[in-house]
């Protein structure tokens, strides 16, 4: 099933006829497969790790999937006929996926970009950059919007510092250095759920710990801030969230296994400890199974005498899944919007 941004791109598979095409922040459906009826060869770069997931058993020699936050160096240089892209969820992210755009494409090379009504693409023309021309609108169906632009001139290069704020973050371990990427959620205050996290942590954690959706590293920077002895691996499955996480490690000195996993699908072996403040938050119609299925295997992923601390939006019916697969519920602290949950094996 395509999503309606990829429907409007279908209708207008004339555009992209015969071209070598660059997809950026594609989503979870198989559109660039199905693009290929129209264009010469797709590359696929997924920001996101669940929908490289979605795509990758359709790879094949004319289309091309990758995941991250830029293509591979081996690639990184390669120019294409024409760059989609989807417009994201995190308005910020898109200036950056313009520049990236522009770095594929040789000048009066194509640009597109879809999106739905609702979701910010609107504002296309003042978020569109001087190097390409004003956006034209090509379609408008499926509730979304297609436009297409041309590159006038070439962009200047894309540097990652150029979409990085930095800021002290001071934390119950002391003060930390966080890098954050365009994209990823995050306050230059700590916010409520990760300072009742921290300011409980544990003082028996030792070995391989996982930071499950990692984000910026603000957790896992903690929680070696408190021990740098600690083998920790951050998960995430957000390509700006990992590559944030790497600079926000760097910045601090501090060494962690990151990588992306969807769930806990990538990763392998049990843990000493699993500390997170989960991904999910209220009004998303999955979120009860989303939070069942963390739950289930991060019962299955710690290591006997394993010790597992996460934070909650307190309305989320975590204290009967918990029970479920762990059996007893410590709640050590706990305010009016989050909970704290703990168990020990």
């Amino acid at each position: 099933m395509l999503t309606n941004p990829s429907q409007a791109l279908i209708r207008n598979s004339e555009i992209y006829q015969q071209q070598n095409v660059l997809i950026l922040n594609y989503e979870a459906d198989t559109f660039a497969s199905q693009c290929l009826e129209s264009a010469r060869h797709v590359t696929a770069l997924a920001f996101d790790f669940n929908h490289h997931q979605t795509l990758l058993p359709y790879a094949n020699d004319n289309l091309h999937c990758y995941f991250g936050h830029q293509l591979p160096e081996a690639i990184a240089s390669k120019k294409f006929d024409s760059v989609i892209i989807y417009f994201p969820k995190a308005k910020p992210l898109m200036g950056y996926l313009l520049q990236l755009a522009a770095q594929h494409l040789d000048v009066n090379g194509l640009l597109m970009v879809v999106g739905e009504n609702k979701g910010g693409i609107k504002s296309i023309a003042k978020l569109t950059p001087e190097y390409f021309s004003a956006p034209i609108k090509q379609d408008n169906a499926r509730h979304c919007l297609l436009y297409t632009s041309y590159l006038r001139h070439c962009a200047p290069p894309l540097l990652l510092s150029d979409w990085v704020s930095q800021y002290a973050l001071d934390t119950p371990q002391g003060q930390l250095h966080i890098c954050n990427l365009v994209g990823v959620f995050s306050e230059k205050r700590l916010d409520q759920g990760t300072e009742l996290l921290l300011s409980h942590l544990p003082d028996n954690l030792q070995g391989r710990v996982l930071d499950f959706g990692c984000g910026a590293g603000v957790i896992s920077a903690a929680l070696l801030k408190a021990n740098p002895e600690l083998q920790i691996e951050c998960i995430d499955i957000n390509a700006m969230a990992l590559a944030s996480c790497q600079l926000t490690l760097a910045a601090n000195n501090m060494q962690a296994t990151v990588y992306a996993s969807d769930g806990f699908n990538h990763i392998t072996g049990q843990f000493n400890g699993i500390i997170s403040n989960p991904p999910f938050h209220d009004g998303l119609t999955s979120t009860t199974d989303i939070a069942t299925q963390f739950v289930k295997h991060s019962a299955m992923s710690l290591a006997p005498k394993g010790i597992w601390l996460i934070v909650a939006n307190r309305h989320l019916p975590y204290s009967d899944t918990i029970a479920t697969y762990f059996g007893k519920v410590n709640v050590p602290a706990e305010n009016n919007k989050y909970k704290l949950y703990l168990h020990e094996h």
